[in-house]
């Protein structure tokens, strides 16, 4: 078995894959209902507002669709993200890795630069290969408005399957891919910030306690903190993707990136960019969190059954002097 940069043995890239898919999942079912309100934000126009005409904060609006449309109206959508983002965070951690050790020096080190590019390849492959089509089945979902509590109010997208079907049949399969070049770009900043922060974070907190590995909580924390790295740089970018993948309407990617920018600037204002910024970092720092703790350990878990890793290599107990 191959070895890193520290004479250590290298975790093979499927224990990467499946730690992920793992994580994925786990955060998929945790945040979605974060992710369900920040949609609903970033698509009104005008803005949710209670009877005295009042904007509506990210709790009001989750407690308005709580009342009109039930409780499950929170996870609409979570079909196309679950069966989405299990492969998507396969892919992440999997081929951040692999970007990681090509972008390493002849020594096996790799620099804080290196990571910062592996994070950028990885968010481009994710984005491209599951992330386009699974955002824009989800955001057609989330942004129905109907109530779930109602037998007869029967939506146009009844379920992930059925969403993907109908959008193929009426727009085509390219429709899938709306805003993809939006959203590689998200992933690509998100994933740079992400994973470079991360690392940075991680490394700092070993070296300050003098452990081997980080206890879960720890891992918990720093993945939270480095998950709002993301969304603070580029709410803009989110937005106008969020509205380009909710539309049907025809035209090349470059004429509707134009339409739906200048509609945003002209008719809300340059704040309406940053439409749900608050309920997205709230949504993806907390999924983070989950991501990365879920994936430290069950990575380790796997190293250890593997003997890629000995027990005493996982356990953050300081190291003997």
């Amino acid at each position: 078995m191959s070895k890193n940069g520290d004479g250590k043995q290298k975790t093979p890239l499927m224990t990467h894959l499946v730690a992920g898919g793992a994580a994925g999942f786990m955060e998929a079912c945790t945040c979605h209902p974060l992710d369900t309100i920040k949609v609903r934000m970033q698509l009104s126009k005008t803005g949710y507002r209670n009877a005295a005409g009042k904007k509506l904060g990210f709790f009001g609006v989750g407690t308005r669709i709580v009342k009109n449309e039930s409780f499950w109206a929170l996870y609409k959508g979570l079909g196309a993200v679950v069966s989405g983002i299990v492969p998507k965070m396969a892919i992440r951690f999997s081929s951040f890795e692999m970007y990681k050790e090509m972008l390493a020096d002849a020594n096996g080190k790799v620099s804080t630069g290196a990571v910062f590019f592996a994070g950028l390849m990885a968010g481009t492959t994710e984005a491209v290969m599951v992330v386009s089509p699974m955002d824009l089945i989800k955001i057609r979902l989330q942004a129905q408005r109907h109530s779930m509590a109602d037998p007869m109010d029967v939506p146009k997208y009844r379920n992930a399957p059925h969403a993907a079907y109908t959008i193929v049949k009426e727009e085509g399969i390219r429709a899938l891919y709306k805003g993809v070049t939006l959203t590689a770009l998200r992933q690509a900043t998100n994933q740079a910030a992400n994973f470079t922060a991360y690392q940075e974070f991680k490394s700092m907190a070993k070296k300050m306690q003098d452990i081997p590995e980080l206890p879960s909580y720890q891992h918990l924390i720093l993945g939270g903190v480095s998950g709002a790295m993301g969304p603070l740089s580029n709410a803009p970018i989110d937005t106008i993707k969020t509205r380009i993948q909710k539309s049907s309407a025809k035209g090349s990617g470059w004429e509707r990136f134009k339409v739906v920018t200048a509609e945003i600037y002209y008719k809300e204002g340059f704040r309406a960019f940053y439409k749900g910024l608050t309920p997205r970092v709230l949504r993806v720092a907390p999924g983070q969190a989950v991501t990365f703790m879920v994936y430290e350990k069950v990575k380790n878990w796997i190293d250890v059954f593997t003997n890629v890793k000995s027990q005493a290599e996982i356990t953050p107990v300081a190291a003997q002097k």
